[in-house]
Formats: structure tokens, sequence, C-alpha cells
């Protein structure tokens, strides 16, 4: 099978435990302040990475440290700007407005990559964007402050697919995302410390089994193998195709809202899930007709 086949299933996979964490985030942090959840899923991410890691400090060089910041600090906007964004807003619509970031990142990567995206991509763009919004049409009549938190979240997450496909090609995949989600822990505990009534919170609340469960998921699929995953494999394949490949993210994130929040899935967000689809699908038929 060829890596870019690989690749493309082991990020749909990211995309698949993204989306299902989408309510188990919005229901943790109705007891945990954001920020704080964040530091400790992080952290919890950071240490089951670094069991994995080989005794050998060379790897850590200055070019990787601070590749590795810089990503974690776009990450860590990304996930402030959403998590607290879903205090405000429902998992479908962060679902749709964080998909926004599909056609951010093929106009990012003619900018910073100097890539030069084929034409169907575009088309594919427009598709997964229409189907984005038909996945929440009925929802996005209000919109409230919760969605202005999550469309900066979506900026953040373009920037940090962008320089996720230009770091990847350089560093080993490892050592970097450790960096990495380190960077969010401690930028997300210093966010609590500062914007958070820490003092107020009753931290027996973690040994919640709910919350103690939300932290597993999160920390150790949604974050460790997650962020490992995209790190590794988006060096085979394009930064416009990785965004692409996430726009399927919402599309979980509806199916497990409607199953376990109830939040109805209407006839125009089946229609939707169906053009993000297709708008997948037709990124790779120019590839394949070359190829034959």
């Amino acid at each position: 099978m060829k890596k870019t086949v690989i690749a493309d299933i082991s990020l749909l996979f990211v995309a698949f435990v993204w989306g299902v964490t989408f309510v188990i985030v919005q229901n943790a942090i109705q007891f945990i302040p954001p920020h704080l959840f964040n530091g400790i899923r992080f952290l919890i991410a950071t240490l089951c990475l670094i069991t994995f890691l080989r005794r050998d400090n060379r790897i850590f060089t200055k070019r990787l440290i601070v590749s590795g910041v810089f990503l974690g600090f776009f990450l860590f906007l990304g996930y402030a700007f959403q998590t607290v964004g879903l205090l405000y807003t429902t998992s479908s619509k962060a679902g749709f407005i964080t998909g926004l970031s599909v056609m951010a990142v093929p106009l990012l990567a003619m900018v910073i990559l100097k890539e030069r995206p084929r034409p169907i991509i575009f088309l594919s763009c427009l598709l997964g964007t229409t189907g984005l919004y038909l996945l929440t049409l009925g929802d996005m009549s209000n919109m409230n402050i919760g969605d202005l938190f999550v469309l900066l979240c979506a900026v953040a997450f373009a920037l940090q697919i962008i320089f996720t496909d230009l770091f990847s090609k350089h560093f080993q995949a490892l050592p970097l995302t450790i960096i990495q989600l380190f960077t969010v822990s401690i930028l997300s505990f210093a966010s609590s410390w500062l914007f958070e009534e820490i003092e107020a919170i009753n931290y027996l609340i973690i040994l919640n089994p709910n919350i103690l469960f939300a932290f597993m998921i999160t920390s150790i699929f949604a974050t460790a193998a997650a962020f490992y995953i995209q790190t590794t494999y988006q060096r085979y394949t394009s930064a416009t195709k990785v965004a692409l490949i996430f726009t399927m993210e919402p599309v979980f994130a509806a199916i497990t809202a409607y199953l376990f929040n109830e939040e109805r899935l209407v006839f125009s967000g089946v229609i939707g899930c169906l053009f993000i689809f297709i708008a997948m699908i037709i990124t790779e038929l120019p590839i394949r007709r070359k190829e034959i």
C-alpha cells in the first residue's frame, strides 16, 4: 500500500477521533475550566509520548525545540479558542466553524509554502465548505461570542497544519510532537492561572469517573496518538489535502452530537456530509488518472 494512502487513512482516523471528542470535551468543561482542562490533557499526552522516547538527548536540537514551540503556540491558540467557544456554542456549530480552516489552508499554502494547489483543490474546498454549511444550516442563525472564538480557532489550526507540513519534513516526528504538546500544556496552565478562578475549583471532581474517562480519551487518543500520527504522516501529503481530510471532523462531531447530546441532524446535514465526502474523493481523481 502506498505511503500516501496510508497517510490519508491515518489522518482520517485522526479526524474521527477529534470529531468524537467534541462532545466529550464539551461535557467535561462544564466541571473543569477549559484552560485547566487543556493543561492537564496535554501534560498527560506529553508524558505518554515520553515513555516511547529513546534516551538520546541529541535529538532535541535547538532548531527542533524552536520549531516544536512554534507549532505548539498555534495549537494552543486553536484549542484555547475552541474549548472556550464550546462554553457558548453547540458542538455541531463549532465543528462547522472550525472546518472553515479548509478554505484558509490552500491560500496560506500559496503564501507561506509557495505551493500552487491544483485547480481541483479549490473546487474541493468549495464543496467541503458548502457541505460544512449544510451540515449545520439550521444552527447558524443565532451567532454568539462562542462562534467568534471558534473562528479564531480555525485560523490558528490552519496555521498549525501549514507549519506542520513545513517542519515534519525536517525533524523526527516523536520529539517534535512532544515539544509541541508540552508547549500547549505550559501555555494552557499559564492561561488558567491568569484567567480562571482556580482557587474555587473542587479538584476532587477530577476523580469523577466521567472526568477521568474524558482525560483518558482526549489525552491518549485525541492528543498523544492523534498529533503523533499527524506529524508522522503529513510529510507524505500536502497541507491542503490534510485540511480537506480534516473536514470530516465536524461530520463525526455532528453524528456524535446527534447520538449522545440529541442535537438533531436534519436532511440538509446529511446532504452536507455527502458534499464533504465527495470533496475528499475528487481530490484523488486526477492523481489516479495520471497513474493509469
